[in-house]
């Protein structure tokens, strides 16, 4: 199913549908501020072994996670470190992804066993305004079968995963270019894991 945002679909009928199909266990496409996300229900395991088979993605490699605000935090890491809310408070909305370790309730298979987890608060209205319907975190993963180039548009979902996705909200085409950058802020001095859009001139008094 698509459902194109325009003058007659609102933001909120996307809305609506698309949190009905991730709290019964079903996978969504959605529009980032880089290309289409896929979201499951974060706390669903069998939801996310879905998107792990969807993706063909190897059980070793974590997905990261969007979450609704940065109110709740505290609730799926261990800690913040002072430098995580110094880099918060610096690109949060935006393009960088904060590596921390995992509280209890987050499975272990979106850290693929390490203990640790990667979240975002995305600047993409639509993508926070998914996780906020849910109230908790999803799935930010790229939408592609990896390996493979994620996807910009809706028709690009489309012809990569067909009817084995559930709903896609077409918001038209994204910017595509980079993902977002994933700084560990586990150990200190923090560690870039993948340049992104935030450069790593902007993280340097950081570092």
């Amino acid at each position: 199913m698509i459902i194109r945002l325009d003058l007659f679909i609102k933001q909120e009928q996307a809305l609506k549908k698309a949190k009905e199909i991730l709290l019964q266990g079903g996978l969504v496409a959605y529009p980032t501020e880089s290309f289409y996300g896929l979201a499951v229900d974060a706390t669903n395991e069998e939801a996310i072994m879905k998107l792990f088979a969807l993706k063909k993605r190897a059980a070793e490699h974590p997905i990261l996670l969007l979450i609704p605000s940065v109110d709740l935090l505290s609730e799926y890491v261990i800690r913040v470190p002072s430098v995580a809310h110094q880099l918060i408070s610096e690109f949060w909305p935006g393009g960088l992804t904060l590596i921390f370790e995992a509280s209890e309730k987050i499975s272990a298979l979106l850290t693929a066993g390490t203990g640790k987890i990667g979240l975002r608060l995305s600047n993409h209205p639509l993508a926070t305004a998914l996780a906020q319907s849910m109230g908790a975190p999803i799935t930010g993963t790229s939408a592609n079968i990896s390996g493979t180039p994620p996807c910009c548009n809706a028709r690009e979902v489309l012809a990569s995963f067909g009817e084995d996705i559930d709903l896609i909200i077409d918001g038209g085409e994204t910017a595509g270019g980079i993902g977002s950058t994933i700084l560990d802020v586990t150990v200190d001095p923090p560690q870039i894991l993948r340049n992104g859009m935030i450069q790593p001139r902007q993280l340097e008094k950081f570092l």
